[in-house]
Formats: C-alpha cells, sequence, structure tokens
C-alpha cells in the first residue's frame, strides 16, 4: 500500500505541478501578447481556466491522499482512541461516497454531455477538460480506502499532535 501511495503521490505532484507551470508559462504569454505584440492570445486565456481546474482537483486528491482535509478537532482530541479510529473511519467513508457520487458519476454525467460542445478558442470538446472530474473521484477513492485500511491497522497514528501524520 506503501509502494502504491507513493506512486500516486509522484504521479499527482507531476500532474498538478506541470498544470502550475503551464498556467505560469502561459500568463506569461497572454501578457506579452496583449501588451508587447498588441494582440491578445485568446486561446491561452482559455487554456489557463481549464489547467486552473485540473490543478485543482489534482491538488485537492493529492490533500486526500495526506489526509490534510479542513476539520474541527475539539470534540475528537478529547475522545477515546477507538472513538478517534471510528471517527477517523468515517471521515473517510464520507468523503468516498462525496467522491464515488458527486466526482465519479456526476463527472462521466457531465463528461459525456460536455464531449458534444466544442470550446471556442481551442476548438477541442469541452469534455476532455471535464475528464478531470472522475478521474480525481477515483483517484480520492483510492486514497479514501488506502486510508482507512491504514487507521484500522493503526498504520496512521490518531493520537500524534499532527493528525494524519504517519507514526
Amino acid at each position: 500500500m506503501k509502494q502504491l501511495r507513493k506512486i500516486l503521490n509522484a504521479v499527482l505532484n507531476v500532474l498538478a505541478g506541470g498544470s502550475f507551470l503551464a498556467m505560469v508559462a502561459l500568463t506569461c504569454w497572454q501578457v506579452f501578447t496583449r501588451y508587447v505584440l498588441k494582440n491578445p492570445s485568446s486561446w491561452s486565456e482559455e487554456l489557463v481556466s481549464y489547467l486552473f481546474a485540473w490543478m485543482s482537483l489534482l491538488g485537492s486528491s493529492i490533500v486526500v491522499g495526506e489526509r490534510g482535509h479542513m476539520n474541527i478537532p475539539i470534540l475528537v482530541d478529547k475522545m477515546g482512541h477507538g472513538a478517534k479510529k471510528a471517527l477517523a473511519i468515517f471521515a473517510e467513508v464520507v468523503a468516498c461516497l462525496f467522491a464515488g457520487i458527486i466526482l465519479v458519476y456526476g463527472g462521466m454525467q457531465i463528461t459525456s454531455l460536455a464531449m458534444g460542445q466544442m470550446t471556442s478558442s481551442l476548438g477541442v470538446p469541452i469534455g476532455i477538460f471535464y475528464i478531470v472530474l472522475p478521474l480525481s473521484g477515483v483517484i480520492n477513492i483510492v486514497y479514501t480506502i488506502l486510508n482507512i485500511v491504514e487507521i484500522a491497522n493503526g498504520t496512521i497514528n490518531l493520537d500524534a499532535p499532527e493528525e494524519g501524520k504517519e507514526a
């Protein structure tokens, strides 16, 4: 499981980081074409917005893998180890259900609907850019299953000062 997590982390870091670098380069290109060439590049502006969505969703998958999602631990910190474990597993199940229903199922629906629509500047089906929704949903499901297994077997130490960090 650690190997799978390591591979997923590496791939997601490259994809999210690559999206960010491409966004920076394309934004610089936009500024150059708009103010220097006096001929703004519309395709790069559109691509930056789609890359932003990809970077955000893939980055959120990284957060799910690290169990870094927002929480308010004031009550959980006062509970015993068994209750902490049960609540942590419950939170992962909720995240898994969200990923399955909203991202995978809903993402597949919107992706298939958008395949018939073309982007205005790039001229490719919008659904190509929406594929990240079910993709990140599947990755989130994999991460939540890994998290549940590691919480259950004690690999993830819930009593540590920083929740979600491995023992």
